[in-house]
């Protein structure tokens, strides 16, 4: 890779691209300051995500929420991704990843700005309306990145790319923590305690006091994501799109083309419920880690037990290095198993086991979510094998992100109906579903021998 100043047909360009892209849309290698510089947008969404487990633990006591009322930050953040995931494929389809990306990152700075006037209007429902703006743009983001990773090199290695590429995203989730729990999260006694006697307008004054806390995370990432914007703009990309003739391409333009032949892949469908599943454990078990910590000690405050929250995103960082290690000897599928079935007996612990040993299981099961993701992802999408779909499956394989809207809200209602502890049994299922998509998949290698 140099450092070069070039004028192509995509505009001026700082980076030039060093890498041939092949018929079906990979390349010949890996350009590594371009697969670097997309590796680095996963961090920019996890630091978004991280901070919705700050922000329900903040919200549940400043405006008097269900726990299953707190979880609708969960619902509002991935309705954004749900909504947003065609639109954005369709503009992949009609100009490039590159520009996808762009215009995410764009709308994800409007979200982000949106928490200023949220702040001030000190309302539950304004602020579910910035996060859903916020989601938006970071649906452009993952519908772009993820299979624009998976494309940044050889097919053979598409997988692990991914894995890699998502080995990034703990990093900006430790961030997003570390700025709740210093810039959000005061010290002293829980919000809870704080409040506990306060009626009436002194109470009011003091949440909408609490709730300005919450801009400051946001003026920093609105900076980063203006700089993103420029290097990104001076870069040169691949297209990472397959070479088909005049008559394919406008066959592939048709979306209801595409919907149906997804529709009739079985292969693809169960990636997408797998997948649905697996994000809606993966945010659950985030989004209530604290709150079983404070429920289980009622000693400590939210800034307190939020550092379980960075050594949870230190562990799944960690559980991806050695899901990475591992891929290199073992099958991905065999990988996703084990670590699956070690996550169950995990929370099984966590259900039964009343003390704080079991939020320290809760940093384990976050250690073995590390190959999840990006495998169940890039298989799913591996069995779209007409490549004319590729942008639209990729969209939709995002859309199933939806299940961190709904599978936090009901861990929240078994939590409100009996206890946190035993409200993990929905995480259980979820795991479950992972255990036995992989164990499919490692049958299907072995037939295809």
């Amino acid at each position: 890779m140099e450092k070069t100043a070039t004028k192509s047909a995509g505009g001026f360009h700082l980076f030039k691209l060093r890498a041939k892209e092949l018929d079906d849309g990979y390349l010949d290698r890996t350009p590594m300051f371009q697969y670097i510089l997309l590796s680095l947008l996963f961090p920019m969404w996890a630091m978004a995500a991280s901070l919705n487990d700050i922000l329900i633990t903040q919200f549940k006591t400043i405006f008097t929420l269900s726990n299953v009322a707190s979880a609708f930050v969960q619902t509002a953040f991935y309705l954004g991704y749900f909504l947003i995931a065609i639109p954005a494929s369709l503009i992949i389809k009609k100009t490039s990843y590159k520009i996808a990306i762009m215009l995410g990152l764009s709308v994800y700075t409007i979200g982000s700005a949106i928490f200023f006037p949220a702040s001030r209007m000190a309302t539950y429902g304004f602020f579910l309306v910035a996060l859903f703006a916020l989601a938006c743009g970071l649906s452009f983001l993952e519908t772009s990145a993820n299979t624009y990773s998976s494309l940044m090199g050889p097919k053979k290695s598409s997988t692990l790319r991914l894995n890699i590429s998502q080995t990034f995203y703990p990093i900006g989730a430790i961030s997003g923590i570390l700025m709740g729990k210093y810039l959000i999260f005061g010290a002293g006694d829980s919000l809870e305690k704080q409040m506990a006697g306060m009626t009436g307008a002194q109470r009011i004054a003091f949440g909408e006091r609490a709730l300005q806390h919450t801009l400051l995370p946001y003026k920093y990432i609105i900076m980063v994501l203006l700089v993103a914007l420029v290097i990104f703009a001076l870069t040169q990309f691949p297209s990472g799109k397959p070479k088909i003739d005049a008559t394919k391409q406008q066959a592939q333009a048709k979306i209801s083309e595409t919907v149906s032949y997804l529709a009739h892949n079985k292969k693809f469908l169960q990636g997408i419920f797998t997948e649905f599943m697996y994000v809606g454990m993966q945010t659950a078990v985030w989004s209530f880690t604290i709150r079983l910590a404070m429920d289980l000690n009622s000693q400590i405050n939210e800034r307190s037990a939020s550092t379980f929250m960075i050594f949870s995103y230190a562990a799944f960082f960690i559980g991806k290095m050695i899901a990475n290690f591992m891929m290199k000897a073992m099958q991905p599928s065999r990988v996703m198993q084990l670590f699956s079935v070690l996550g169950i007996i995990a929370l099984v612990y966590v259900m039964f086991v009343h003390n704080m040993t079991a939020v320290y299981s809760l940093i384990l099961i976050s250690g073995l979510f590390g190959p999840c993701w990006a495998t169940i992802y890039s298989q799913t999408l591996d069995t779209v094998t007409d490549k004319r779909h590729t942008e639209t499956a990729g969209a939709i394989i995002v859309m199933s992100i939806i299940g961190g809207a709904f599978i936090p809200l009901a861990q929240g209602y078994v939590a409100d109906i009996s206890n946190m502890s035993l409200s993990f049994v929905v995480n259980v299922v979820c795991f479950a579903v992972v255990a036995i998509y992989s164990t499919f998949k490692l049958r299907e290698l072995k037939l295809q021998k």
